[in-house]
């Protein structure tokens, strides 16, 4: 099948990635270009590509959790993406990101909540705005900052609830006796 000039185009980012890693030398890669760049069919474009290791594919910045029923939960040491959409129809969602690994200055976080609550635990000194949340029969209730702080993570809290609301606060004190 004949290939395109975006498949052709393709190719050649790919050799060039391949040059970059050090796969290619430098006359190697001329040869492919060359070659590439007058490519009619995707054998042509194949031969040029076949020894060098499979593209990655891009990691998602959105993640997307839902239940039906029951609570959803995330805590400890998990990884929160920039993008976070979280859909619950008849249950509560708890995510603590107090122990997260969060790689992001600004996370956004979009819920859609039917029937339940959701309560988010930031890590200390984070701030979050929960302003772009809307409740029918519920409440946005924040105990933490919501302007930007330099360092500080900062959660953007969207989406709706129709009998629910959303919680945000820093992690609960923990007492120990002796």
């Amino acid at each position: 099948m004949r290939v395109s000039d975006e498949d052709r185009e393709r190719t050649a980012r790919r050799l060039q990635h391949a040059f970059a890693e050090g796969r290619l030398n430098q006359l190697e890669l001329e040869d492919r270009l060359e070659l590439a760049l007058s490519a009619k069919t995707y054998g042509d474009l194949l031969g040029l590509i076949s020894d060098l290791p499979q593209e990655q594919p891009p990691v998602s910045d959105v993640v997307e959790l839902e239940a039906k029923n029951g609570h959803l939960k995330r805590s400890g040491d998990w990884a929160v993406p920039r993008r976070l959409r979280v859909t619950s129809k008849h249950g509560s969602v708890d995510l603590d990101l107090s122990e997260a690994v969060i790689d992001h200055q600004v996370v956004e976080i979009e819920l859609n909540l039917t029937y339940g609550s959701a309560r988010i635990t930031l890590p200390e000194g984070g701030v979050a705005n929960v302003d772009g949340f809307r409740s029918d029969w519920g409440h946005a209730t924040s105990s933490v900052p919501s302007r930007p702080r330099p360092g500080a993570v900062h959660v953007v809290i969207s989406g709706r609830s129709k009998y629910g609301g959303v919680t945000v606060r820093y992690p609960r004190k923990r007492w120990f006796t002796h």
